[in-house]
């Protein structure tokens, strides 16, 4: 036991074995598989995990039938050809200490057909609420097939060297749909009553105990109320999960948030939401539990957090899966009183649930590492040979991150930013409503930068010539990108510049958000870009300012780009709640005076409004005259993030990190 969070750090008996601490790495799709097999990218990734101290992993879903194919990366279902590959992960992550789990799931009406190319089966064909189309409901004879699928596949399961299987049973997916009157309005032996509906997941736990045992680990993954009338209460909850528990028939239950009815986001809650989502839910499960253990999971997300759920009895586990994604070694950390030394994750979902939605494996936007363990190492940063003097111009992500990994290397590094404080735009982006999450990471890589006992001269500007003179063994340009001034929009790529955009009443996101420029009270928000920063956040973070908001974009749909990281939608309903009006499919023609002359793309109406101030929310522009300068040079000078390209701080911070592996 950690004498530092001891609620979390105590052993807990779960089935056959006995946990080492209270953090679970929880159940989600990485979607890392090669040709439906694990393979070198999901050992790393698993390995990382259990290096880093995690009692428990569950690991990433398969489906249970053919019909419950849901991404490309899906495993292989029923074929016992993922035994040996499995393998391979369990016993690695078994010799660290970490009990081994693995999901089974079918998402029943709501499957993907551009994956599985197979209907989707449903207890009684209600329509998809994933796509607009219907689904099949199912025969008795094809219930009783997916009841000796889901027992098959926890047979392989075991073969595999799993403790135990985890079956999706949240989320108004398979199992769910078979609980709920909203999806299961059959009048045979699986629907109606209670013990009918509570049938199809009971002959699957029994068949899985005769197959694999007693001592084989039963757990569940659940959710709360479904939002809608006539759909599961609470209590109704709580009933299945008592019925459930009083035949011993689930070792724990996981209960998370949100559901395909209309609650989407809430499965992965972003920084839209605030934090403890799950153990209110987690807490009402608990009281009717005996036998089973409960996990609480969403947004728990920190050590402290996590203890208290713990010791305030409203779980018995805790998951944190984006925490320990961001942080692998986080359990470890916290164990031995480091919790300064944690990698905060920033609930953003850009490159976990974001590259998922896109069906690519999944990354991180704060820790690189993540996907490319089996390449780096893990987490890991090797020691240099030979040590050197290492200088990095910028103090953004990327420059932050390129000292940080150089100093763990053994180099003396010394960091320069023109700039009174870290963190370049990155640190505006944490002014944004609901963005404080940012700055505690940049929080964390200055405190690091201390630690590693970093030079950092801030209000330094160096010029070429300074550089070439300078001592360094070797030079990061990391400066960065700055706005563009010039309005440019991608509706009107012959013109490089707005007229009017040189107006005193025109100014850059950048300057609302660094408090250089308050806007007049009417501003129009020219948004290319069709995300967070600059473009939506600004939006936001000025009507909260009580302006009057109107957002001009070509794009069909507000926020668009923020979709795939499941935060558009939120973003969408705070455009509403605030009274930010979007004008979609819309250029901007001209500003002149206080008047926009706007051109509708479909129609090509033009309209004239008029406006107090007019707010560019722009592709940026690299600020890469030192790379020009010291070309040539004889000197070892490397440029990354916005410097080289302006895009995004996932991309800056990844190249800082592969880049410093190498100095």
């Amino acid at each position: 036991m950690s004498e530092h969070f001891p609620n979390l750090f105590s052993p807990l008996k779960l089935g056959h074995t006995t946990l080492k601490n209270r953090i679970v790495f929880g159940a989600h799709t990485p979607n890392m598989s090669d040709d439906g097999l694990p393979g070198p990218r999901h050992f790393g990734y698993y390995r990382e995990r259990a290096r880093g101290g995690a009692a428990m992993i569950v690991v990433e879903p398969s489906p249970a039938h053919r019909t419950g194919v849901l991404t490309r990366g899906n495993f292989r279902h029923e074929s016992d050809e993922v035994i040996p590959h499995f393998r391979k992960v369990t016993e690695e992550c078994k010799s660290h200490g970490t009990v081994m789990m693995h999901q089974l799931y079918h998402v029943g009406g709501h499957g993907d057909q551009d994956n599985s190319w197979e209907p989707y089966w449903s207890p009684s064909g209600v329509p998809s609420y994933h796509d607009p189309w219907g689904s099949h409901a199912m025969t008795g004879a094809e219930v009783e097939e997916l009841i000796e699928a889901f027992i098959q596949a926890a047979r392989r399961d075991k073969d595999s060297g799993f403790d135990g299987t985890d079956i999706f049973a949240g989320y108004n997916c398979l199992v769910d749909q078979f609980w709920s009157p909203l999806t299961n309005r059959r009048d045979d032996k699986w629907g109606g009553s209670l013990e009918n509906r509570m049938r199809f997941i009971a002959q699957i736990c029994d068949g899985i105990r005769k197959v694999n045992g007693d001592d084989f680990i039963i757990g569940m993954t659940i959710s709360g109320a479904e939002p809608h009338p006539g759909g599961l209460t609470i209590a109704d909850k709580q009933e299945i999960i008592s019925w459930l528990d009083e035949r011993a028939l689930v070792d724990y239950f996981s209960s998370g948030t949100g559901s395909y009815l209309n609650q989407f986001g809430l499965i992965v809650p972003s920084f839209h939401y605030g934090m403890m989502l799950g153990p209110p839910d987690a807490a009402e499960y608990k009281k009717v539990v005996r036998h089973a253990k409960i996990t609480a999971e969403a947004r728990v997300k920190t050590p402290a957090n996590a203890d208290q759920v713990i010791g305030e009895g409203s779980a018995d586990l805790v998951s944190l899966v984006r925490s320990q994604i961001a942080d692998p070694h986080l359990a470890n950390k916290a164990r031995e009183g480091r919790v300064d030394d944690i990698r905060p994750c920033i609930s953003c979902n850009q490159l976990c649930l974001g590259r998922r939605m896109r069906d690519y494996y999944i990354s991180c936007l704060v820790n690189p590492s993540v996907s490319r363990e089996h390449e780096w190492d893990g987490d890991a940063v090797p020691r240099a040979e030979t040590p050197r003097d290492v200088l990095v111009v910028g103090g953004g992500p990327a420059g932050m991150e390129a000292a940080r990994v150089a100093a763990e290397r053994g180099h003396k590094v010394r960091l320069v930013e023109r700039a009174g404080e870290l963190g370049g735009q990155f640190r505006l982006a944490a002014g944004q409503p609901e963005r404080g999450e940012v700055g505690q990471f940049l929080n964390w890589a200055q405190g690091q930068l201390e630690k590693l006992q970093v030079r950092v001269d801030l209000r330094t500007e160096m010029t070429a010539e300074d550089i070439a003179s300078d001592p360094a063994d070797a030079v990061v340009l990391a400066t960065g990108s700055l706005p563009d001034r010039k309005g440019f929009q991608r509706a009107y790529p012959h013109i490089e510049a707005l007229p009017g955009a040189d107006q005193d009443n025109v100014c850059t996101a950048h300057d609302v958000l660094d408090g250089s420029v308050v806007p007049g009270t009417n501003v129009l928000l020219l948004d290319d870009i069709n995300g967070w920063l600059p473009a939506s956040g600004t939006a936001l973070h000025l009507a909260q300012q009580r302006h009057f908001v109107t957002v001009v974009t070509a794009a069909e749909k507000a926020a668009a780009q923020m979709d795939y990281s499941h935060t558009g939608d939120s973003m969408r309903e705070r455009f509403a709640k605030f009274g930010v009006e979007v004008l979609l499919a819309t250029a901007l023609e001209s500003w002149s005076g206080t008047t926009a002359r706007l051109i509708n793309l479909y129609t090509g109406d033009v309209e004239e409004r008029d406006f107090d101030s007019l707010v560019l929310a722009t592709t940026n522009r690299s600020e890469d005259h030192l790379s020009h300068a010291l070309a040539g040079a004889p000197k070892d000078v490397h440029t990354i993030g916005d410097a080289m390209q302006a895009r995004t701080a996932a991309m800056a911070i990844y190249e800082a990190r592969k880049l410093a592996m190498t100095l």
